[in-house]
């Protein structure tokens, strides 16, 4: 896999549930969230083992059983991440997976190898030992960058954030980006601010109004920021380009603005808004 999938997307993720301690895979558990810190980063130094599993998949969790087991008798040469794909899909879509439970070990930041299907324990203590042999001398947590300090200007920002003052978070990324016109942090968080900021207003009956009357333009944007916040990309956006087929001029304008717009809130590489804009391009011409 390594070189083929880009994970870069999952950097600066919306907020996931984590697993809930005590349950299959709850110790180790990963999310959207924390992906960046528990897998790409901790991969500079040892291998990590992420397992895509669903609580439903009674195989995948007697897998995570499984690995959570070596994982402590391994004493430390490898790490493990659980994460429970149906409430995780982004971190799925990165992968590429196609079924679970998929299991990949990341070295790096870059995934090295993978299984998918439960195996029993000597094929999966045979594809741990190499990994292991594969990455032996060749990874040093010690000779990774150091990260930078944070800039004082994204810590005030996050601050008013953490604070529920969205006015003056939205007030420092402004000052930043006015000193900085190119600084795309700064940028992005004001992006993901706005549509914050604007959708946490919208009451969920959205979508059920939008869907009475699929003519009214300004209900379908409502729907559609209502799907984008509750995680539901693909349909936020297939409902948009859905309604650009059916309007013209000025509305046809302001439903593909819109669409525009939230598309700035992921990764130009997510699966998804790939797929959309090809979406996007076959309903305009």
């Amino acid at each position: 896999m390594s070189g083929a999938v880009d994970l870069s997307s999952l950097k600066q993720p919306p907020a996931t549930a984590a697993g809930a301690p005590g349950a299959p895979g709850g110790d180790y558990a990963v999310n959207e969230t924390d992906f960046e810190t528990k897998v790409l980063r901790r991969s500079i130094a040892l291998p990590v083992v992420v397992a895509l599993y669903s609580q439903r998949s009674p195989g995948s969790v007697e897998l995570v059983k499984l690995l959570e087991r070596l994982v402590v008798e391994d004493g430390g040469s490898w790490a493990l991440a659980t994460v429970e794909a149906e409430t995780n899909m982004r971190i799925a879509q990165a992968f590429g997976v196609q079924g679970i439970p998929t299991v990949i070990a990341v070295a790096g930041g870059q995934p090295l190898a993978d299984f998918q299907g439960a195996q029993p324990e000597p094929q999966v203590r045979q594809w741990l030992n190499a990994v292991i042999d594969a990455v032996a001398g060749k990874l040093d947590g010690e000779t990774a960058e150091p990260e930078q300090a944070e800039d004082p200007r994204f810590t005030a920002a996050e601050a008013a954030l953490e604070q529920g003052d969205l006015a003056a978070a939205e007030a420092a990324y402004e000052a930043i980006i006015a000193a900085e016109p190119n600084n795309e942090e700064a940028k992005g968080a004001l992006r993901q601010l706005r549509f914050l900021g604007r959708a946490q207003n919208v009451p969920e009956s959205a979508i059920a109004t939008a869907d009475s009357d699929p003519a009214d333009v300004d209900a379908a944007l409502d729907a559609a920021d209502v799907e984008l916040l509750n995680q539901q990309p693909e349909a936020a956006f297939d409902r948009l380009i859905a309604l650009i087929k059916r309007t013209a001029g000025d509305d046809r304008t302001k439903v593909r603005t819109r669409l525009l717009e939230l598309f700035e809130l992921y990764d130009p590489a997510d699966p998804i808004v790939v797929a959309s804009r090809r979406k996007l391009a076959a309903a305009l011409y």
